[in-house]
């Protein structure tokens, strides 16, 4: 028996649309650092360093593959100034983000459900933040941060999505085989790909992400509506 999901956190755990979400963040992110680095060009090292952990498939941390990166962009061997510029940004200026986060009580009850039934919990987000920011992210959706067993983040993850090696990282941590796990994610690349290992996939629909319009290859798919009816259907276990 299937006993723990795993969830996407953005468009999933979170309802909201990315490319809000990508406005709003890198514009406050842009003036929280308007003394140190222009907000446009901060933006484009961001995203490419970002890209750069997500490609760099050495098991060490995304923390220190992202600051490597951003280090070189920079043109700098100390980043102590802008680590410090970061932490103060998602303790102060991140919560300006949750503006673009849409209320969907649905999946909170779906949670409330599983938790009821004895289900494991595990956000497994693309671990690209650091995990105060997750942390936030959560408490956004209105879910309480000790309802997971496990969640994901750059400081403690070597991977990310799409890879195969982040759901493969994540199942080690948690101590389940893929024929024990669900994943329930909003996109077509970086969450179904969690079907390779055995492991079942739930799409939510509402706010699908599908970058190459590819033909959809999910266990189950539907809308949060849809899903709350499915885990209302489950046995405890």
């Amino acid at each position: 028996m299937r006993d723990t999901f795993l969830f996407d956190l953005d468009g999933t755990l979170l309802p909201f649309d990315i490319d809000d979400f990508m406005k709003i963040y890198f514009g406050e992110m842009g003036k929280h650092f308007h003394d140190v680095i222009d907000g446009k060009v901060l933006a484009k090292y961001i995203l490419a360093s970002t890209e750069s952990m997500i490609n760099n498939l050495e098991p060490r941390p995304n923390e220190e593959k992202f600051m490597e990166h951003f280090a070189k962009l920079v043109e700098t061997d100390d980043l102590t100034e802008y680590k410090k510029k970061f932490d103060l940004f998602y303790d102060d200026k991140f919560d300006r983000v949750r503006e673009c986060v849409e209320e969907v009580s649905l999946i909170k009850d779906s949670i409330e459900i599983l938790k009821s039934k004895g289900y494991n919990l595990v956000v497994a987000t693309n671990p690209i933040f650091p995990i105060k920011a997750i942390h936030k992210r959560i408490e956004w959706a209105g879910l309480d941060i000790e309802d997971f067993s496990y969640i994901t983040c750059y400081e403690k993850n070597c991977y990310c999505k799409p890879h195969i090696q982040f759901y493969e990282e994540v199942l080690d941590a948690i101590g389940k085989e893929p024929e024990k796990c669900y994943m329930v994610g909003n996109d077509v690349q970086e969450d179904l790909v969690a079907g390779k290992l055995g492991i079942e996939t739930y799409l939510i629909t509402n706010y699908m992400i599908n970058r190459n319009n590819e033909e959809v290859n999910s266990t189950y798919q539907g809308t949060y509506e849809d899903f709350y009816e499915f885990v209302k259907g489950l046995e405890a276990v």
